[in-house]
C-alpha cells in the first residue's frame, strides 16, 4: 500500500462543485480547507458559477482560526447552502462546521498544510490558469494538485505550472453530486509521475469510496463525451420521432436499464447550464473536418449542435433543479413538463406504451431484433439511440480510453446505467448486432456516415464474441486485450464490480459453501483449512432479504457453527440490501389460520434468535450496506459489531405497517438509553431515551451511515467504510481481530427503565400531536404502546429489568397491532401497493 497521507485538502473554488466535493470529504473525515475570493472588493478571478446564494442565504460560518469576519463571505453563503441542498452532501448537517474557510488574498498560507490540492473554480481556461500562477509559491513540495474539470485539457493546464510542480499534476472529475455519484475520472498529463496517479487513485478508491477510471486527455474524457453525446443524439432523435419528455424519460430510465430519471430530468439534475458548458467544449474542440486531424475530428460533429429547447430553457433561466424549473418543473404535487411550441409548461403524466416495456424485458438479442423491427415511433425511437450509443462507442474508443471496460464502467458509474454499451451490444450477440448497426450506417439511417471500425467485424474482437474477455478488455491502440489494473487498494475489494464477459468471481457462488438453502448461504472465502476460511460469512437470499422463519433458522445454525469451528461470524450480502425487514408474506398464511398468537412464536423465535447473535461467544459481525430497516435494524444491532457503507440507510419502520419493532428493537432503544443515562452524571432516564423513542414512532431512517450512528443504531465503535466494495473486508478483518483479542460476550445485566411516569410523559406530548392533527388517533395509539414497552410497562420508575422482560412486552404490543383493523389495512395498502397507508 502506498505510504502517501493525505492529512489535508485544500479545495479551490466554492462553487455547486467544490463546495460538495469539500462536504463529502468531511463526510469521510479528511480535514478540508475551501477556498474562494476575497468577498470585499470587485473579483479579479470571477468565482464558479452558481457559488454565490442568494443574499441573505447565510451568515458567515468563521473564518480560519475561528475568526468571524465579512471577507469570507463566498465561502460562507456556499457553506451554509449545503445545509439546505437535496440530495443532502452531507451525512449529518452538523458536520458543515467542519469545513475551514479561507479566501486568496489572507490565507495562502494555509496550502502549505495540504496534501492534496483540488482546484474546482469556473470551467475558464484563463480563468484556471491565472489562479495556478497566483497558488504555485504556496504548494507544498510534496503536494498532489488536481484539476476538476469536466473536460478541458489537462495537459494545457499544466502548462501554467512550475516545472517542479508539473511531474504531481494531474486531472481528476467528479460527478454531481460528488457524495453519491461512484465516478471519479483521473487524468494524466505527459509529465505526471505514474507514482503519483497511483497515490491519488488510492486515496479516491479507499478514502472516498469511488470508482476510479483513467481518462485520455481528450475533450471532455470518456463518461461526458459519450454521455453527452448520447443525450444530443437522444435529443435529435426525440425531435425525429415527436416524442414528449416524460414518454422519453419513461422509456430511457429503469425500463432501459439506466437511472430511474430518464434523460431530461438526469438533465435537470446535473444542470442545464453545465450541460451547455459540456456542450460548447465539444463544440469549440471538436471538428467535422477530417482535415483537423485524429484527436480534433469526430465525424459526429453535426449532432453536437445546441437543441433549440435547450437554448430556450437557458435563455428563459430555467437551469434545472437549480432553479427548481428545466425541462420538467414540479408545482405542488404536480409535475410539468416543458413545451417548445408555447414556452410554457404543461402537464407531464403520459407513459411509454406498454408493449415496449415488455420487449424491454426480454433477453438482450431478442429485445434488439424487435426494437429495430418495430414499427411504432416508440419502439424505433429505442432502436435508434441503441444504435447511435454502439457506434458512437465503437468510433472513439481509441481515442478516449485505454479499453472498453474504462467505457462501460465510466456509464454505469457516472450515468447510472446498468450495463456499459459495449456489454450490452455483446451480450445481445456482438457480430449479428455488428451487422445490424452497420447495415443502418450504410441506409443513412444513423448520426454519420463513419463506418465501425474494422476491430469489430475482424481479429480477436469477433474471435472473442466481443471487447471483454476473461483476459481483459480490448484496446484498440494496442490490439491487445487489456487486464485490469493491480493497485495494493484493490486487494481489499474481494468483488469488485465486473464487466459482462469478464468471468470474476461471483460473491453468490465463490469461495466455499458450508451449507446453503433457499433462505440463507453459509460460506467461507477459502477452502476447508486454508489461512482464509476462519471466519463463516451468512448471506440471506430471501427477496429483499425479508427475515421470515427460514433465515431465522439460518442465523441460529450458522451462530451455533461459528461457535464450535470459526474465529467469528459476517452478516454479508452481495448486493444493495442487507435486509428489508420481517417477511410479512410468510407471516401472513399464519395469521389467517390462527390470528395473533399463532405468530407469536414466531416472534419470540426472531427475539431469541436475536440475543443468541448478542451473547455469542464469537464475535458477530454486521456488513451493513443500503436498506437495514425493521428486522434488518435490529439484526444489525444485536450484533457484536457493526461495519456500515457510507450510504446505508437503517431504522426501525414498522410503524409504516401499523405495527411496532417486535424482534428486540425496542428492547435494544430501552437497553441503550439505560446504559448512556448510567455513563452520565444525570439522574433522569428520559432524556435519554426520547431520541430513541422518537426515531422508532416515527419511523425515522438514517439517511446515511453517519446520521445512522446519531440515531443510535450504529454506535462510536462501528466503522464506517467508504468504498462499498471493502465492506467484506473490512468485516472479516474486524471478526478475526475481536477473536484475537479474546472476545467475550458482554455480562447480561438488568437495566433501569423509565416506568409508568415516563409513559406519563411521553403520552402528554402525544396527546398534543394528535389533538393539533399532526398524527392521527391510530398513530397515537401505536406511539403508546411504544412508549409503554420502552419506559418498561407499569412499573416505578427506576425499575432494573432485563431483555426478557421487555421483549414479552412487545410481543404482547405486536400481537395486539396485529389483531386492530386499522393495522391489517396498513399492511394490506403496502403489500399490494408498496406504499404506506395513513388512517
Amino acid at each position: 500500500m502506498s505510504s502517501f497521507q493525505v492529512r489535508k485538502v485544500a479545495v479551490l473554488g466554492a462553487g455547486v462543485m467544490g463546495a460538495q466535493i469539500a462536504a463529502h470529504l468531511v463526510n469521510v473525515k479528511v480535514p478540508v480547507v475551501l477556498f474562494d475570493l476575497p468577498d470585499n472588493k470587485a473579483p479579479t478571478l470571477p468565482a464558479s458559477p452558481g457559488s454565490l446564494p442568494p443574499e441573505g442565504a447565510g451568515s458567515a460560518l468563521g473564518r480560519p482560526g475561528g475568526e468571524t469576519g465579512p471577507k469570507n463571505g463566498i465561502v460562507s453563503r456556499a457553506v451554509e447552502a449545503l445545509k439546505k441542498q437535496k440530495p443532502a452532501p452531507l451525512g449529518v448537517p452538523e458536520d458543515v462546521v467542519l469545513i475551514q474557510q479561507a479566501n486568496y488574498e489572507e490565507h495562502m498560507e494555509l496550502l502549505l498544510g495540504c496534501d492534496l490540492v483540488i482546484e474546482a473554480i469556473a470551467e475558464r481556461m484563463d480563468w484556471k490558469l491565472d489562479l495556478y500562477k497566483r497558488i504555485a509559491p504556496f504548494i507544498a513540495p510534496h503536494a498532489i494538485v488536481a484539476s476538476n474539470t469536466s473536460g478541458l485539457s489537462i495537459t494545457q493546464l499544466s502548462e501554467a505550472l512550475p516545472e517542479a510542480i508539473k511531474p504531481r499534476f494531474c486531472g481528476i472529475h467528479f460527478f454531481n453530486p460528488p457524495r453519491y455519484m461512484a465516478l471519479v475520472e483521473l487524468i494524466s498529463t505527459p509529465t505526471t509521475q505514474p507514482a503519483v496517479l497511483d497515490d491519488l487513485e488510492t486515496f479516491v478508491t479507499r478514502t472516498l469510496g469511488k470508482g476510479v477510471v483513467r481518462a485520455k486527455d481528450s475533450p471532455n474524457f470518456i463518461a461526458n463525451r459519450v454521455g453527452i453525446a448520447g443525450m444530443l443524439a437522444t435529443m435529435a432523435e426525440v425531435q425525429k420521432y415527436g416524442l414528449t419528455f416524460d414518454v422519453v424519460d419513461d422509456l430511457t430510465g429503469k425500463k432501459l436499464g439506466r437511472a430511474s430519471s430518464g434523460t431530461f430530468r438526469t438533465a435537470d439534475v446535473v444542470g442545464l447550464d453545465t450541460m451547455a458548458h459540456v456542450i460548447k467544449t465539444l463544440q469549440d474542440t471538436l471538428s467535422g473536418d477530417a482535415s483537423a486531424g485524429a484527436g480534433k475530428f469526430d465525424p459526429f460533429y453535426a449532432s453536437f449542435a445546441t437543441p433549440e429547447v435547450l437554448k430556450t430553457l437557458l435563455e428563459l433561466g430555467n437551469l434545472g433543479q437549480k432553479s427548481k424549473a428545466g425541462f420538467f418543473k414540479k408545482v405542488g404535487r404536480d409535475i410539468l413538463r416543458f413545451d417548445l411550441a408555447s414556452k410554457d409548461y404543461v402537464p407531464a403524466n403520459e407513459k411509454a406504451d406498454e408493449v415496449y416495456a415488455r420487449m424491454l424485458k426480454k433477453p438482450a438479442g431478442e429485445r434488439l431484433k424487435l426494437l429495430r423491427n418495430a414499427e411504432g415511433a416508440q419502439g424505433q425511437f429505442l432502436w435508434a439511440i441503441l444504435r447511435n450509443s454502439f457506434h458512437y462507442a465503437a468510433i472513439h474508443l481509441a481515442a478516449i480510453a485505454d479499453n472498453a471496460r474504462d467505457v462501460d464502467l465510466c456509464m454505469r458509474w457516472g450515468f447510472g446505467m446498468t450495463q456499459g454499451p459495449f456489454e450490452l451490444w455483446q451480450e445481445a450477440g456482438w457480430l449479428e448486432v455488428a451487422h445490424m448497426v452497420q447495415a443502418d450506417i450504410d441506409a443513412g439511417d444513423a448520426l454519420c456516415n463513419a463506418p465501425l471500425p474494422d476491430w469489430v467485424f475482424k481479429g480477436p474482437v469477433a474471435d472473442a464474441g466481443g471487447v471483454h474477455t476473461p483476459q481483459g478488455s480490448w484496446n484498440p491502440t494496442t490490439q491487445q486485450f487489456v487486464p485490469v489494473r493491480q493497485l495494493p487498494v484493490y486487494a481489499r475489494q474481494y468483488f469488485p464490480e465486473s464487466v459482462l464477459g469478464a468471468n470474476a468471481p461471483n460473491a453468490k457462488t465463490a469461495g466455499s459453501t458450508v451449507q446453503e438453502d433457499e433462505h440463507i448461504r453459509m460460506w467461507t472465502l477459502g477452502a476447508p483449512g486454508a489461512a482464509d476460511s476462519d471466519v463463516l460469512i451468512a448471506s440471506i437470499k430471501t427477496k429483499m432479504h425479508a427475515i421470515g422463519p427460514g433465515v431465522v433458522e439460518g442465523l441460529l445454525q450458522a451462530q451455533e457453527l461459528a461457535e464450535k469451528e470459526y474465529a467469528g461470524l459476517v452478516i454479508w450480502s452481495p448486493d444493495e440490501m442487507f435486509s428489508a425487514g420481517a417477511d410479512l408474506q410468510a407471516m401472513l398464511p399464519a395469521f389467517m389460520l390462527g390470528g395473533a398468537r399463532a405468530i407469536e412464536g414466531a416472534e419470540a423465535e426472531m427475539q431469541q434468535t436475536m440475543l443468541r447473535l448478542r451473547y455469542s461467544n464469537v464475535p458477530v459481525v454486521s456488513a451493513v450496506r443500503g436498506l437495514a430497516l425493521g428486522g434488518g435494524c435490529e439484526l444489525a444491532v444485536y450484533s457484536s459489531k457493526r461495519v456500515a457503507a457510507m450510504e446505508s440507510y437503517i431504522g426501525l419502520v414498522e410503524v409504516g405497517v401499523g405495527l411496532v419493532p417486535g424482534a428486540g428493537g425496542l428492547t435494544y432503544i430501552a437497553r441503550r438509553a439505560a446504559e448512556n443515562a448510567a455513563a452520565s452524571t444525570g439522574k433522569d432516564l428520559l432524556p435519554f431515551l426520547t431520541e430513541g423513542f422518537t426515531a422508532a414512532a416515527m419511523a425515522k431512517v438514517g439517511t446515511s451511515a453517519l446520521e445512522s450512528r446519531k440515531l443510535g443504531y450504529l454506535l462510536e465503535g462501528d466503522i464506517i467504510v467508504p468504498h462499498k466494495d471493502e465492506l467484506l473486508f473490512i468485516a472479516i478483518v474486524e471478526a478475526r481481530a475481536m477473536s484475537a483479542s479474546g472476545y467475550r460476550a458482554p455480562h447480561k445485566r438488568q437495566f433501569q427503565v423509565a416506568g409508568r411516569s415516563g409513559i406519563a410523559t411521553i403520552k402528554g406530548s402525544l396527546v398534543n400531536m394528535r389533538d393539533g392533527g399532526f398524527i392521527s388517533a391510530h398513530d397515537f395509539h401505536i406511539a403508546s404502546l411504544i412508549a409503554e414497552v420502552v419506559c418498561g410497562g407499569d412499573v416505578d420508575a427506576g425499575t432494573l429489568v432485563n431483555e426478557d422482560y421487555l421483549m414479552t412486552l412487545e410481543r404482547k404490543a405486536f400481537g395486539s397491532l396485529l389483531n386492530n383493523p386499522k393495522t391489517q389495512e396498513r399492511i394490506m395498502g403496502m403489500m399490494s401497493t408498496g406504499k404506506p397507508v395513513r388512517n
